[in-house]
């Protein structure tokens, strides 16, 4: 009895362990964004109207790219998402900070995906 083929790290199917990373990531940065959304309208000063709208579009734009990840465009579109709550901190600092913390994030599951994918045999 030979020991099932694997691929890099053991894994049996990498490509799907890596989107997992990736929806993972995606699925909490748009709770996260869906969270965000109270605070910003019941506790900011001034109007927020544009910022609450960037914060649930962004949320809605990370669900739906969690379906999407099999495609190589919908990693490159998640991270004009981080870009863009980047820009968002020109609307509302909260913005910023959480595209401080999920940008890098984002950048680490890139990373993930390449290393899967630079050692894929065949």
């Amino acid at each position: 009895m030979s020991a099932p083929v694997s691929g890099p790290a053991g894994l049996k199917n990498p490509g799907a362990a890596v989107r997992g990373v990736g929806a993972a990531g995606l699925v909490v940065e748009g709770v996260v964004l869906l969270l965000a959304l109270l605070p910003l309208a019941k506790l900011g000063h001034g109007d927020n109207t544009a910022a609450i709208w960037v914060c649930a579009g962004l949320a809605v734009v990370c669900f739906l790219l969690c379906g999407l990840l099999r495609h190589g465009w919908a990693w490159t579109a998640g991270l004009v998402v981080q870009v863009a709550l980047l820009a968002g901190g020109f609307l509302h600092w909260s913005l910023l900070a959480l595209g401080i913390v999920f940008g890098p994030a984002w950048l680490y599951a890139l990373y993930v995906r390449r290393s899967v994918y630079a050692n894929k045999p065949g």
